[in-house]
């Protein structure tokens, strides 16, 4: 029980915080622009909590911690407001009447935020404790597990795994993680040569649920605190890293390089923040910057209800010179919604099947 709460505060408080650093964007660049905010809401559903402030906003802590949402004055356009929302309308200070780059920054500022806290994030880390360092070669094999069966010796370095371009030592332990007594075959790199391992990998109970072993391990060099320029250019550059391994995670999953039972949804998050609430202030903070970043990606792909995709239309607007049409933004609004649903669902079921759901279902019914 005591573990449960640890991970339902801690997921509540995590996203909370990364949720309201997105929207906290969207809300300073709208001021800036010249927009009046209507609402910031830190959750959905029912308020729990609401105020206004001196310029109008309504702040607002709702019931379900699963986002968050910034409304600007006049958002929804003269096309779909009614009578009475027009006649609301303060002049000059409506979202849709500003320039298309006025509205363009506005949706950008969000998933730009969430990468400022995560170079902020880092710079903090790297300033207090240091950066770790995860070496790529092979520091130890254990004796009898798959590795050493397949012939891995020290100092290997794993370049491949099945048809998984491997990016370091943290994308081996995610990689065989996910696919437990999976024949496979290692890429490997010792000195000069490249070798191809086959490999059965080996399967173990954790939490329930079954996960993949191969029996090795990575030497970690710990970090020395630097100065505060030296890490703020740190942060930057492990914001930028991360970013690229991110999509480059992504792509792989696309091209069928990458098991897509690998995506993870909130349950997944919900998870990992209760387990990173346990070892301590500075893995929650490098959590929180790599989940920042994950949140500042997500929000930029190119799908409508996204702010990605909001940047599409404008984009087309700003070269067409006038709006993508009404008609084409609701089609491309229902198509983004149904890949979002399915993608949450999709996520969901891989959750709960790595939690043992289904499997302890199965057991149930037989």
């Amino acid at each position: 029980m005591h573990d449960l709460l640890r991970t339902i505060l801690a997921y509540v408080l995590i996203l909370g915080i990364l949720v309201f650093i997105h929207e906290l964007g969207h809300y300073l660049a709208a001021r800036w622009r010249g927009v009046k905010v209507d609402t910031f809401s830190i959750g959905f559903g029912p308020a729990l909590h609401r105020w206004h402030d001196r310029s109008g906003t309504e702040w607002r802590i709702s019931a379900i911690p699963l986002g968050g949402f910034v409304k600007p004055h006049g958002f929804e356009g003269p096309e779909d407001a009614t009578d009475e929302q027009k006649a609301a309308w303060i002049p000059g200070r409506t979202f849709h009447d500003k320039p298309v780059g006025s509205r363009a920054i506005v949706i950008l500022m969000g998933p730009v935020f969430n990468f400022i806290f995560a170079i902020l994030a880092f710079t903090v880390l790297f300033a207090v404790v240091g950066k770790p360092e995860i070496h790529g070669d092979i520091s130890q094999v254990t004796a009898g597990s798959p590795a050493d069966r397949a012939g891995v010796k020290p100092g290997d370095v794993i370049t491949r795994i099945g048809n998984t371009h491997i990016l370091g030592a943290e994308d081996v332990m995610a990689t065989v993680a996910s696919h437990p007594g999976q024949q496979t075959v290692l890429g490997i790199h010792r000195g000069t040569e490249d070798l191809s391992l086959p490999v059965t990998l080996d399967t173990l109970k954790n939490g329930g649920h079954d996960m993949g072993s191969l029996g090795v391990a990575f030497a970690i060099s710990r970090g020395r605190p630097v100065s505060l320029p030296s890490a703020f250019i740190m942060g930057m550059q492990e914001t930028w890293d991360k970013s690229v391994m991110t999509l480059q995670g992504v792509w792989q999953i696309l091209s069928g390089q990458r098991s897509a039972k690998e995506l993870g949804g909130t349950i997944r998050i919900a998870q990992l923040s209760g387990q990173v609430a346990s070892y301590g202030l500075a893995s929650i903070i490098s959590f929180m910057a790599l989940l920042s970043i994950n949140l500042g990606l997500i929000n930029l792909f190119p799908i409508p209800v996204l702010d990605g995709g909001r940047l599409v239309f404008y984009i087309c607007e700003a070269i067409r010179g006038r709006p993508v049409s009404r008609r084409v933004q609701e089609v491309s609004m229902q198509v983004g919604m149904a890949l979002i649903g399915a993608l949450f669902l999709f996520s969901t079921v891989n959750d709960l099947t790595n939690i043992g759901l289904f499997h302890w279902l199965f057991h149930a019914v037989s």
